[in-house]
């Protein structure tokens, strides 16, 4: 099931009444069926994996605790790994791993035949399975205890909002949350209703506009050059920023519903002046995973520049991987990770003296800095989601060097840019209003929590703009809306 379709906006009210309706012992119990019926929509076949992913990482993290001797601990938590991760592989990456094996004995001349398998894979594999996993860690380190009911734990791994694209929860916030008697927060849940109209909004008015435009180029991007690549990057930055990030605030609101807090995912990461903190910023409940789980366990930064560097490069191709079974992904992620080992170089070598000892955010800058080191991390972002986007190595290849031709007639690139794309004045003034907008709320966002404060603006003002975003949303997606899945359910 998804957040945009009908099957939801019925399946919600009902669970809703139902949570709140129901005495306080039941309601973990009702809230896991819920929760794996939403999955069951998605692909019933696949809900014995998730079952059977939570129970192995319940029953070894509860192993872990009972364990006294350390080396056992280890084996325990190290076999729970690997069947976890390992059934990930599989569905992820059996295909993929297969199809570069055969490639590299072919290219030896080894006469060989493919071998791939029909594997559907299970909505949501990704964010699940790391997020038992990273309760198995933390059980392990001692920093949660393990959860001795299966069924709360199970909810914990499936619970409905974020099971398909996150954010990735850790058990010392949100299991507390879920299993505590909580009383109904009129206040959190009008904030909830808020954040998911906003992010409904910003998926089916502005993701959904510019997949249009996106696919059309990216999908025969051999016959464009130059302006029209360049729009093409730039508007797929924005579809898939509005696409993540909306698919997040339906997911945050509709747990505010429930009285419950998620993580917050995205902290308006296009403002940001390095791509250090991009990363700080965007899909920040997988960013800070693979900080705590890979980064810093590898040795993080409290090491030689060189080990150091190695680190960040081997986080940021584990980070591109993850995000699916290509090589676009995997050179995205090493392109980031060269993005940052660069900018770490140049802050230590090539800054000022007193700032080298210091963090990127304490040291304060000027006004022209930040918005010239703003444009320049929003470029260098930009063109890395082209590797992403990219239907292939060969694809990449070709945008990259075709992305400057004709850059030096600019009237002549505009001119063939509105013809490729058919993006003319009326249409692109639209997409650029939306996309204003979107930046402007970013923008407050950036020092207030938006969704409290716009809740107490007076009730006129509220309700008028409660009824007139709802009807436009609701308009542009039954009049000429383009019903596009979620981009992160793929991975």
């Amino acid at each position: 099931m998804i957040f945009t379709s009908y099957g939801y906006a019925l399946f919600l009210p009902v669970v809703f009444l139902l949570y709140w309706a129901l005495p306080h012992k039941y309601r973990y119990i009702m809230l896991t069926i819920a929760s794996l019926m939403f999955y069951m929509f998605g692909g019933p076949a696949y809900v014995g994996l998730i079952i059977a992913d939570a129970f192995i990482t319940w029953y070894a993290a509860r192993a872990v605790y009972r364990t006294q001797d350390d080396k056992k601990k280890k084996a325990v938590l190290i076999t729970a790994l690997i069947l976890c991760l390992g059934m990930l592989a599989f569905f992820k990456y059996f295909n993929f791993a297969a199809d570069t094996f055969f490639a590299v004995l072919r290219a030896f001349s080894v006469p060989v035949q493919d071998v791939t398998a029909k594997i559907l894979m299970p909505a949501g594999i990704s964010f699940f399975t790391f997020q038992a996993a990273g309760y198995c860690i933390d059980v392990y380190r001692g920093k949660v205890a393990p959860e001795n009911n299966f069924i709360k734990y199970l909810l914990f791994v499936s619970f409905f909002p974020q099971i398909m694209s996150g954010p990735i929860g850790r058990a010392g916030d949100l299991m507390p949350q879920l299993f505590e008697e909580r009383q109904f927060d009129e206040a959190k849940a009008s904030e909830g209703l808020r954040q998911m109209l906003w992010g409904y909004a910003k998926k089916l008015v502005l993701a959904d506009l510019l997949t249009i435009y996106v696919d059309y180029i990216f999908d025969n991007v051999r016959f464009y050059f130059g302006l029209t690549l360049i729009v093409a990057t730039v508007f797929f930055t924005i579809q898939i920023y509005c696409d993540f990030s909306g698919y997040s605030d339906i997911a945050i609101g509709t747990a505010k519903l429930f009285n419950i807090d998620l993580m917050t995912n995205f902290k308006s990461p296009y403002y940001s002046r390095t791509v250090r903190e991009f990363w700080s910023r965007w899909h920040i409940s997988l960013s800070t995973w693979f900080r705590d789980y890979v980064y810093i366990p590898l040795g993080g930064n409290r090491c030689s520049e060189l080990r150091n560097y190695f680190n960040l490069l081997t986080t940021f191709l584990l980070s591109g991987l993850w995000h699916g079974a290509s090589w676009t992904y995997v050179l995205w992620g090493a392109l980031h990770g060269v993005y940052q080992v660069t900018e770490d170089f140049c802050h230590r070598h090539f800054g000022k003296k007193e700032y080298r000892n210091m963090k990127e955010r304490d040291i304060k800058r000027s006004i022209p800095w930040n918005i010239g080191h703003g444009i320049l991390t929003f470029g260098l972002v930009s063109f890395a989601w082209s590797f992403f986007r990219a239907n292939s190595v060969q694809d990449i290849f070709y945008i990259v060097s075709h992305m400057p031709r004709g850059l030096g007639h600019p009237v002549n690139s505009y001119i063939m840019m509105l013809n490729d794309t058919t993006l003319y004045t009326g249409k692109l003034l639209r997409i650029l209003m939306c996309v204003a907008v979107v930046m402007a709320v970013d923008f407050v966002a950036l020092k207030k929590n938006i969704f409290a404060e716009f809740g107490k603006l007076k009730m006129p003002v509220r309700w008028i703009v409660y009824v007139g975003l709802t009807t436009f949303v609701i308009v542009v997606a039954l009049n000429g809306g383009v019903k596009q899945q979620f981009i992160y359910f793929q991975f």
